[in-house]
C-alpha cells in the first residue's frame, strides 16, 4: 500500500487535512490515541462502482479479513474516552460488532431507517442499516440531542405523546436509538458524487452526540464529505481520506463553500 497523498490543508476557521489513498494505509499512518471521534462508512462489498481504484467485490473471507484489519487500526488510533461509529448492513454489523466488543465498550446499535421499496431474495423487507456506537472506556463526550415535535399539515402533532405533549413541546424529544426520520441521498440533484451518500441527518447527529470543538475527527471513508462538514461546523480538527480523487475534490468544494457562508460556521 502506498501512503495517502495530502490533497488540501485548511487552516483558520476550518482545521482540516484531506487525503486521497487507501483507508487502511491512512489509519496506519496516524499516531495512536489521537482520534476523539472516528466514523467508519466502508464499502459494503456489493460490487458498486466507486472508482477505478476502489475494490467493492472481494471474496467474503477476504472482505472480513480486510475489515478486521481496518477495525484494529481504528481502535489503535482512537483516544481513551473516544467514540467510534461503524455504519454497515446488519448482517455484517453483527460480525464486526462482535469483534469490536473485544476491544471497545458497546454503547448502541442505532437502527437507521433506509427504505428501498423492494425485497432481496427470500427475506423480509430490509428497512434499516446498523450504526454501531462504541467507546474506548467511559466516553469523554456523550450528549443527548433533542428532537422537535413533528406536526402534520393540519396543525396537529403526528403522535399523541401519551399525555406529555406540553412537556415535549417545551423540552423536546429525547433522541432514541431508532432513527426513522432519515432518507437516503439518492437523487443526483442532492448528491455531490455519483454513489449514494450518508444523509446529513446521520452525520450531524453523530457529531452532536460525540463531537466537540477542538476535538479530532477521523474519517477514512469520507466520500463526498457529509461527516467532514458536520465536524467542521462543530469546530473539530479533521483528518479525512478517500480513495476516489473525485470525492476528495467534492470535499474541498464543500468546505470552501462552508467558509464562504458565515451563517453555517
Amino acid at each position: 500500500m502506498t501512503c495517502p497523498r495530502l490533497c488540501r490543508r485548511f487552516t483558520g476557521k476550518i482545521n482540516a487535512r484531506l487525503y486521497t489513498g487507501d483507508a487502511l494505509a491512512f489509519l496506519d499512518g496516524l499516531r495512536a490515541g489521537t482520534a476523539d471521534l472516528i466514523l467508519l462508512d466502508p464499502p459494503f462489498n456489493l460490487g458498486k462502482k466507486y472508482g477505478p481504484r476502489a475494490n467493492d467485490r472481494m471474496l467474503e473471507g477476504d472482505y472480513e479479513e480486510w475489515m478486521v484489519r481496518l477495525l484494529n487500526a481504528a481502535v489503535r488510533v482512537l483516544a481513551e474516552g473516544g467514540s467510534l461509529y461503524l455504519y454497515h448492513l446488519p448482517a455484517w454489523a453483527i460480525v464486526f460488532g462482535a469483534h469490536l466488543k473485544g476491544h471497545l465498550r458497546f454503547q448502541h446499535w442505532i437502527a437507521v431507517s433506509m427504505k428501498n421499496g423492494f425485497v432481496r431474495g427470500r427475506r423480509l423487507y430490509p428497512a434499516h442499516y446498523g450504526l454501531l456506537f462504541f467507546t474506548k472506556g467511559n466516553p469523554t463526550i456523550l450528549n443527548r440531542p433533542k428532537l422537535a415535535v413533528e406536526y402534520c399539515q393540519c396543525g396537529r402533532t403526528r403522535k399523541s405523546y401519551g399525555g406529555y405533549l406540553s412537556i415535549v413541546q417545551k423540552k423536546g424529544l429525547n433522541l432514541s436509538d431508532f432513527w426513522d426520520d432519515v432518507s437516503p441521498v439518492r437523487h443526483r440533484r442532492l448528491k455531490r458524487r455519483t454513489a449514494n451518500e450518508l444523509p446529513r441527518t446521520v452525520t450531524d447527529r453523530i457529531v452532536a452526540i460525540s463531537g466537540g470543538a477542538g476535538k479530532t475527527y477521523i474519517d477514512p471513508f469520507a466520500g463526498a464529505g457529509s461527516g467532514i462538514l458536520a465536524a467542521a461546523r462543530a469546530g473539530m480538527r479533521i483528518q479525512a481520506c478517500d480513495i476516489v480523487r473525485a470525492n476528495v475534490a467534492a470535499q474541498i468544494t464543500a468546505l470552501e463553500a462552508l467558509l464562504n457562508d458565515p451563517g453555517e460556521m
